[in-house]
């Protein structure tokens, strides 16, 4: 039998690595359905979705000149005409929790509402002079700091160096 691009074969687990899980088709002819093409969300661990011996669905996406043939569970499965599968949602920074997370939307920002002072934009964010002095009142306190440092450690101005 002859293997070609496209076609939805049903095979069965053979054996599972980190990157993929081998699937016998028929005839002994065996095809490699990589970690990305298991499932629409994300997979951590081949073992999480497919145990060895599991007879699932495939679509062949890719045959190789040297033999090497690539499936797909993923491809394999029947939706209607147009629809795609829904990302799930994204969460930021590692936590959960849902709201409007948007920077323009909803006023949110992390529990703190937005300030809106006149003269400055309404959105919450400081004006470009107002990060300049900001950054110039750090900088000389931070070159004041160094300065003391650095010179108690010389002995001061003026000190004979020997």
């Amino acid at each position: 039998m002859a293997i070609e691009v496209g076609a939805k074969l049903e095979g069965k687990v053979t054996g599972i690595t980190h990157f993929g899980a081998f699937v016998d088709l028929s005839g002994g002819v065996t095809g490699l359905v990589h970690i990305s093409e298991i499932a629409d969300n994300y997979v951590k661990d081949v073992k999480d979705h497919l145990k060895i011996d599991d007879v699932v669905k495939v679509k062949v996406i890719n045959v190789d000149k040297d033999g090497k043939i690539g499936l797909s569970i993923k491809q394999a499965i029947d939706r209607p005409e147009g629809q795609q599968p829904s990302p799930p949602p994204r969460e930021r920074f590692g936590g959960g929790g849902g709201g409007d997370r948007s920077p323009r939307g909803g006023g949110d920002r992390g529990g703190r509402p937005f300030k809106s002072g006149a003269g400055k934009p309404s959105f919450g964010k400081p004006s470009f002079e107002d990060k300049m002095s900001r950054f110039l009142k750090d900088s000389e306190e931070r070159i004041s700091s160094l300065k003391k440092n650095t010179e108690s450690k010389r002995g001061g101005r003026g000190a004979k160096r020997v």
